[in-house]
């Protein structure tokens, strides 16, 4: 049984030669696309460790966008996207569905003054807040269209953590008071910039936590098993928790004690 099960791990994925498009929107420093159409962050990484650990395997990138992501896929743009919550209206979709292998969280961030405490963020309606657009947000109820949103909060959009945290930092509370940011980003800007530790007031409790996915099409390049099981080799020698962990990402709770080769 043992050597079997050796041998079903070892045997390739695919036996042809297989080209998989892989949808990448700007989600640092998870996924991002850079000037010359290539990925960067911890799925870039994780592209290039999957095609050497898997010479029949190819990818390509398709760059979508936060709010297009859902449109494209159902246009056949691309075949799986990583890194996704199924909540973030996936479950809703004819999809398949990975076991989670990300987790971060959303903070809220604000700008330090004398007096201010963490009950700031207790009611973000009476907030200027800066937002990425297309996001999912659990203050929103992880509602992302930009005029219902504009309805109920005093909100801004941006495709841009860094400006966010500049507005922030620019005191200028009729635009922004309250940014959302994720714990993995906020950790590299403040290693980057450690000048912000005395400047930026972060949340104690999240916005939201999350643990992410690869959504894969029915019928597709690759179904969501066989990218686990283009994942496993990285998993059992250890190189995807590093690349995770260069990132300032975590893996979810039990994920190496309970991941097995589909």
């Amino acid at each position: 049984m043992f050597s079997a099960a050796i041998m079903l791990a070892a045997a390739p994925v695919f036996a042809d030669e297989t080209e998989i498009t892989v949808g990448v929107y700007h989600f640092p420093p998870i996924a991002s696309v850079d000037a010359n159409g290539k990925p960067s962050g911890l799925l870039g990484d994780l592209l290039q460790e999957l095609e050497q650990a898997n010479p029949a395997v190819s990818f390509r990138v398709f760059h979508t966008s936060p709010k297009r992501r859902y449109l494209d896929f159902e246009a056949g743009l691309y075949d799986v996207i990583f890194f996704e919550s199924p909540g973030w209206g996936w479950t809703k979709r004819n999809v398949d569905i990975s076991r989670p292998i990300l987790a971060d969280e959303e903070l809220y961030v604000a700008l330090k003054k004398p007096g201010r405490d963490d009950s700031f963020f207790d009611d973000l309606e009476q907030r200027s807040i800066v937002a990425i657009s297309g996001y999912h947000y659990g203050f929103t109820g992880y509602e992302t269209d930009n005029s219902v949103l504009e309805q109920k909060f005093n909100i801004e959009f941006s495709d841009s953590h860094s400006r966010n945290i500049n507005l922030i930092k620019a005191d200028r509370p009729s635009v922004a008071e309250v940014a959302i940011v994720s714990h993995s980003y906020l950790q590299r800007h403040l290693a980057r910039h450690p000048e912000d530790w005395d400047k930026l007031l972060v949340s104690r409790e999240p916005d939201q936590r999350y643990q992410l996915s690869i959504i894969a099409r029915k019928g597709g390049a690759a179904s969501a098993d066989e990218m686990l099981r283009l994942l496993a080799p990285l998993v059992d020698n250890g190189r995807y928790r590093q690349i995770v962990e260069n990132w300032g990402l975590q893996l979810p709770a039990g994920f190496l004690t309970s991941f097995e080769t589909p």
